[in-house]
């Protein structure tokens, strides 16, 4: 289920330190393994959620069967403001298995920010974590090679197709002119790289230093570091529901990389106008000569043609820079880019100042330090 595992190909940046290494694959203390927590974001995945939820389970007893993880590992849902029994269904596997856990944005905020608040939720109760969407499509077993690539001493692991045989003709050229288009303009992406990837808490503890409101984590992640490989998979057909990226949003989320990623933009406009100045020297000139020798041709098609196309240059050029200067304007305010409303782990509903019996507020749900669910089940 969920594609077919492929093969590996490493590509590191600096020789990684070997760790957890024996003649038997393990050294040091053989009792204590790695802690993983799966980051899984939703949006209105109610047909196939409870479908691809006792996969994810499966794979962690699996791996803790196997020796590979901690078998305090646990799958962490994030529920993206959705409008369905999503959040419903993600708090009845959470009240049925103490593995499933979930949080809820207050919020619709996109798919870089859910895998983000999962991220971010999950960096200091674990060791390493893995983002992965719950439609199924992604090969949930490419997980083994990612945490034997963790334990041999990698610090990030991507997830990376093989092939596109399952996409439309469209599908698949639209793909790859994205991942080519991203990294002509200057953005640092992995070719055929979605959001299936290994972080370690050691990466996710750096990467919380970047604040930036406009999230693309394709490109913001290499831009960490650490020892980094990847393993290659195929992808299988969605299981249920429809997909949340069509081509609107694909263009929209290359855009968005593009300008949060990269000043490359800004530099083509400088050089077609410089290019478009010099053309336009040349012309005055070549009137002005016209002129003095009274071979000047009277007409307005050519004048018109010019002017239809400095205009244009001009306004997508306005339009270009316009949009730096907003994503400038919406860095400045220093926004949360998630708000997490709901845990499971916590109580739901209100509660109010008397209900404490202390008279003091307890604080509000994004800025007070939340219970840790490792610490409830020491507590039990």
């Amino acid at each position: 289920m969920f594609g077919t595992l492929y093969n590996r190909k490493e590509t590191g940046h600096g020789n990684p330190e070997k760790r957890f290494r024996s003649p038997e694959g393990w050294t040091g203390n053989m009792e204590a393994r790695p802690i993983l927590w799966i980051i899984i974001p939703c949006y209105n995945e109610e047909k196939v959620l409870p479908m691809t939820a006792p996969v994810f389970t499966q794979k962690l007893a699996q791996l803790a069967e196997n020796g590979k993880i901690s078998r305090n590992s646990r799958v962490l849902f994030v529920n993206d403001g959705s409008t369905d029994r999503t959040w419903e269904i993600i708090r009845e596997l959470a009240e049925n298995d103490e593995r499933c856990l979930g949080i809820s944005q207050s919020r619709n905020r996109g798919h870089q920010n859910a895998v983000l608040a999962g991220l971010m939720e999950a960096k200091d109760r674990c060791d390493i974590t893995i983002s992965i969407d719950c439609d199924g499509q992604d090969d949930i077993n490419a997980m083994d090679e990612m945490v034997d690539q963790y334990l041999a001493g990698y610090e990030v692991v991507y997830g990376v197709r093989s092939k596109r045989d399952t996409d439309t003709w469209f599908k698949r050229v639209t793909a790859e002119g994205f991942y080519k288009l991203m990294t002509a303009m200057g953005a640092e992406v992995v070719f055929n790289h979605a959001d299936y990837r290994l972080i370690s808490a050691r990466v996710l503890a750096e990467f919380a230093d970047f604040e930036e409101v406009n999230i693309f984590l394709r490109g913001m992640v290499p831009l960490v570091g650490f020892p980094s490989t990847k393993v290659y998979y195929e992808r299988s057909a969605r299981l249920a529901g429809e997909s949340h990226y069509p081509l609107r949003k694909m263009i929209a989320l290359a855009f968005n990389g593009i300008t949060s990623l990269s000043v490359k933009p800004i530099t083509l406009i400088t050089g077609a106008g410089m290019v478009f100045s010099v053309i336009g020297l040349i012309l005055m000139v070549w009137a002005v000569i016209q002129a003095a020798t009274g071979n000047a041709v009277a007409g307005w098609a050519s004048t018109i043609c010019i002017i239809c196309l400095l205009g244009g240059i001009q306004l997508i050029s306005l339009g270009v820079i316009g949009q730096y200067i907003g994503k400038t304007y919406m860095e400045t305010k220093h926004r949360p880019r998630y708000i997490i409303s709901e845990r499971t782990w916590e109580a739901s509903g209100r509660r109010w100042i008397e209900q404490a019996g202390t008279g003091l507020s307890s604080g509000s749900r994004r800025g007070r330090k939340t219970a840790d669910p490792a610490d409830e089940e020491k507590k039990q």
